[in-house]
């Protein structure tokens, strides 16, 4: 059966690392692109996102996040039922829709699309438009990581 597949790149590309979901989509775009997959930047995720998200079967969601336990540069690949999020309610993205509402919103709406993301903990978030060294240096490996995840249990 075919399936319908989406990678979405979410991220602020003027706030440093938080826009590392956004780079990783159009590395993965210029160096691993496949026929059978819509590649989509949503930038900071508007509620937009949730709309279409319902229009795939699997989706995978890179983005930048904080507060996951993870070293700077590190990717952590999850299912987004899985996830835990903060019991205080931070955020895990800092963008208009976080990764916790984008969960509720599915949740709520019944959304039956297979979430996944793909989480690289940031380094800093201050604003300009170039990634901190620690992700620059680490950028082309975790696009081979994304790719390969997306080969192995995506494609």
């Amino acid at each position: 059966m075919f399936k319908k597949i989406a990678v979405i790149g979410l991220g602020n590309t003027l706030r440093r690392d938080d826009g590392i979901g956004v780079l990783i989509l159009e590395s993965l775009l210029n160096h691993y692109q496949r026929a059978n997959i819509d590649y989509l930047n949503f930038g900071s995720a508007s509620f937009d996102l949730m709309h279409r998200l319902q229009d795939y079967d699997v989706a995978l969601l890179i983005d930048g996040i904080s507060s996951a336990g993870l070293a700077a540069g590190e990717l952590k690949i999850f299912s987004l039922d899985e996830a835990a999020f903060p019991e205080d309610g931070g955020a895990i993205s800092s963008h208009e829709l976080n990764l916790k509402d984008i969960f509720k919103l599915a949740q709520k709406l019944e959304i039956r699309t297979k979430i996944y993301v793909a989480g690289i903990q940031v380094d800093d978030v201050g604003f300009s438009e170039s990634l901190s060294n620690t992700l620059r240096t680490k950028l082309v490996d975790l696009t081979k990581q994304v790719d390969k995840f997306i080969q192995e249990r995506l494609s």
